[in-house]
């Protein structure tokens, strides 16, 4: 048998050292592929993740309004049963009883302490409630009235030559003031219902004459006068 060369037995040897170098790679990749499965990773993450939902009871905001992430933090709502308690009833709340004699205070203002000739003196009725709480009172014209008197002599009323007299109830608040919102004028003469139209009715004496005005309104009398002089 005649013998090979050394170049045909390093060929040899490449082609068996290349076929065991491929089956060491196939059984690597075999091996590699069990333990790894990257199809399962591929699938887990095709697998749509289920998408998270609001609590039923989020609520929608309605057309113009924007919903606010604090809104029922800083808006609490008590539940019935823990309502206050002090919250006014108006059936409970105590109507506005009529004046009393006791609360109320009348008094006679003039603009002036003294008139010369030819001016006229414009007198109004001041009402006070002294009382502790608001009450009622007719402040009508029909239940106004002014006075002007000379010792016993009475020159003038208001309510002598009166045109359509009314009614008018009105709420005096507790510790208030008031004063009529428009005075009377004193013509300077004698007054009575059968002289209202008469132009030369008498006139009052002037030269630093004295007067008295005395007021009365819803009941109500003032207990003093108002003194004034005419010149």
């Amino acid at each position: 048998m005649p013998r090979q060369s050394a170049a045909v037995y390093r060929r040899r040897r490449i082609v068996l050292l290349g076929g065991l170098i491929l089956v060491l790679a196939a059984i690597g990749i075999g091996v590699w592929l069990l333990l790894a499965q990257p199809w399962a990773s591929a699938a887990s993450e095709s697998t749509p993740k289920p998408t998270p939902t609001t609590s039923s009871t989020t609520s929608t905001p309605t057309p113009g309004t924007v919903a606010s992430p604090d809104a029922e933090a800083s808006n609490p709502q008590l539940p019935p049963d823990e309502a206050p308690e002090d919250v006014p009833d108006a059936s409970q709340t105590p109507a506005i009883v009529a004046c009393q004699a006791k609360d109320i205070e009348v008094k006679a203002v003039a603009d002036a302490e003294s008139y010369a000739d030819g001016v006229l003196p414009k007198l109004s009725i001041s009402l006070t409630n002294r009382g502790s709480s608001d009450c009622t009172l007719d402040v009508g014209s029909s239940m106004q009235s002014i006075t002007v008197s000379s010792g016993s002599d009475v020159w003038w009323r208001s309510t002598d030559c009166q045109q359509n007299p009314s009614s008018m109830i009105a709420t005096l608040t507790a510790g208030t003031t008031v004063t009529s919102k428009e005075p009377v004028t004193w013509d300077r003469t004698r007054s009575s219902v059968e002289t209202c139209e008469q132009e030369n009715r008498q006139r009052a004496p002037g030269g630093g004459a004295s007067y008295h005005v005395a007021v009365s309104i819803g009941g109500f009398a003032s207990v003093s006068t108002q003194q004034i002089l005419l010149y």
